[in-house]
């Protein structure tokens, strides 16, 4: 690129004033800002629109790669799927897998219920409701629109 130094200005403005003379020259000075001004704006612009369709084409490429990868994930997992229910439904047929190392006159052990043994009532009796009162624990739900008018001082009768 052009390098313009101070000497080289202070050049170029000399010879414009002797050029085109003291009158005209701070309205020339003034269209030549505006234009490069313009000027500037329009390879700015420029740039940015180079960026953006670098940008997009670099989006493009990982969205492919997104898909490509999720195909294979969702193939996997359909394989992975069928040879699963293939085996579940040779097992439940009572055939079992060749490598699977029981045989087929095994039946799976079923658990039976057991109750958990927990009293909800001594849960939920557990605090007295005085003390709670007394401790000024809420006992209620109240919205905060009710509790601002069940606090707010009253109005001076006029």
């Amino acid at each position: 690129m052009i390098d313009f130094g101070f000497d080289k200005i202070a050049l170029i403005g000399a010879v414009a004033l002797i050029v085109i003379g003291p009158e005209k020259l701070p309205r020339v000075a003034r269209t030549v800002g505006h234009l490069i001004g313009k000027a500037q704006r329009y390879v700015a612009d420029v740039k940015a629109e180079v960026n953006r369709s670098i940008d997009l084409e670099e989006l493009q490429k990982m969205k492919g790669q997104f898909e490509t990868a999720a195909a294979d994930v969702k193939q996997t997992m359909a394989t992975e799927f069928d040879q699963v229910q293939t085996e579940f439904n040779s097992s439940f047929n009572g055939e079992l897998p060749p490598n699977s190392g029981q045989h087929a006159g095994d039946s799976f052990p079923v658990p039976q219920y057991q109750h958990p043994k927990k009293n909800w009532r001594l849960k939920r009796g557990a605090t007295p409701q005085w003390y709670k009162q007394r401790a000024g624990i809420r006992a209620k739900a109240q919205s905060g629109a009710a509790r601002v008018a069940r606090f707010r001082p009253p109005r001076p009768q006029a």
